[in-house]
């Protein structure tokens, strides 16, 4: 009998990853020793049929896109940023957010000039200004979003947003809502050619989620 063919998941690190692949073990395709402390990368069911590994949230679409993994999960917020040439197959409604524009209580939009636009999402923030004919300045930073308009570095900034706490310690106020953001089941595009009845399975898996 011909061995079948792996099905590569990568998770996403942390609480997201870990309630992800509690899917999979309600329905009996867990992989031994995944939940035990050790550098081990890569984890595979009893069957031998799927395989799981951890990778930074950021890179699970790297992984697929390229065909490194045929499934994972990333937020929507990667896959509007980076646009990878994946499938979405499904909205997981897990990890709920939202990207949004913050700025300090008593900021004013003064249209005539250039607004200063400080985020990591450069590009979400391009699209969101150019559909608005708003002229922007984008400062890209990796962290600390929330000090930019504190120190006068930007006017406002684009960022995710949960519950609003971090941007209340802070003294920012959210202004608008640009969209909502959650964890979506993505796919390889070859890999939903050739290993599609697999893909499919998982897919059924998740969508009979409690």
């Amino acid at each position: 009998m011909e061995k079948k063919k792996y099905l590569n998941v990568a998770l996403p690190k942390g609480r997201l990853g870990e309630k992800v692949y509690s899917y999979f073990e309600r329905e009996g395709m867990e992989a031994e020793g995944i939940h035990e402390e050790s550098r081990k990368l890569i984890f595979e069911n009893a069957e031998g049929t799927l395989r799981f590994f951890w990778v930074k949230p950021s890179d699970v679409a790297i992984y697929v896109e390229r065909g490194a993994a045929d499934i994972g999960v990333a937020g929507k917020d990667i896959l509007l940023e980076y646009s990878p040439d994946v499938y979405e197959l499904f909205d997981l409604e897990l990890g709920k957010c939202r990207m949004a524009v913050a700025a300090k209580s008593d900021f004013t939009d003064d249209r005539s000039k250039t607004l200063r636009v400080a985020t990591k999402f450069t590009h979400i923030a391009g699209q969101y200004y150019a559909s608005l004919g708003r002229r922007i300045d984008i400062i890209k930073l990796n962290g600390s979003i929330e000090l930019a308009p504190l120190l006068g570095l930007s006017d406002v900034i684009v960022d995710i947003v949960e519950t609003g706490s971090t941007l209340k310690a802070n003294g920012l106020v959210e202004f608008n809502k640009i969209c909502d953001i959650s964890a979506r089941l993505i796919a390889n595009k070859a890999s939903m050619k050739f290993k599609g009845e697999q893909i499919m399975r998982v897919c059924r898996a998740f969508e009979n989620k409690e």
